[in-house]
């Protein structure tokens, strides 16, 4: 268990385990959070000589599984009690390839933001990218790349995510969608 002094924000039900890597000066954890084992928290200070500022938070009731990879340069809330399972990446960096004659890893990089909402659930194996924002009650399908913000109360699956039902609050049933989320008439 990390001590309290080191965080940003270490609430006193945060539950800690063994971590591979993690930064946390940049990382704020609300009540009764749980991060799991060998899980890589990191925040991006320097790149390149260029300097960030990034800001992990991570609400209320969020429970992480084994294995995520969370690395951020700016921005990464993960809103009050969403799960996300094992073996999911989560980036605000992205890597661009501009240059040939310079290796991938040494050009600069690109920073966006990232956000979950509230009582989400992201399933094994996910990949969420930069410049996403994600609504509360969503569900992320297992082995799906998100690269594109989601609306409210959806369900969202494949390489890259599409919508494929959402919640109608007319009639108060789950209904199917075509990609972009729009209602599918029966």
């Amino acid at each position: 268990m990390w001590r309290k002094p080191r965080y940003k924000h270490l609430a006193f039900s945060a539950n800690i385990h063994r971590v591979n890597f993690i930064t946390p000066q940049y990382v704020e954890l609300g009540e009764n959070v749980f991060v799991g084992f060998n899980a890589r928290i990191q925040g991006i200070s320097k790149y390149n000589d260029v300097c960030f500022t990034p800001s992990i938070i991570l609400e209320d009731g969020v429970s992480i599984q084994q294995n995520l990879h969370l690395t951020c340069a700016n921005s990464i809330r993960i809103g009050k009690n969403t799960a996300i399972a094992a073996n999911v990446t989560i980036t605000d960096i992205h890597h661009p390839y501009m240059d040939v004659s310079v290796p991938i890893e040494r050009q600069n990089i690109e920073v966006g933001f990232v956000e979950i909402g509230e009582d989400c659930k992201v399933y094994n194996n996910a990949v969420i990218l930069p410049n996403v924002k994600i609504g509360k009650h969503v569900t992320i399908g297992a082995n799906s790349v998100v690269n594109k913000s989601l609306p409210d109360y959806c369900v969202a699956v494949g390489i890259p995510a599409k919508i494929i039902k959402r919640y109608d609050f007319t009639t108060q049933t789950w209904r199917k969608t075509d990609p972009q989320g729009n209602f599918i008439e029966k």
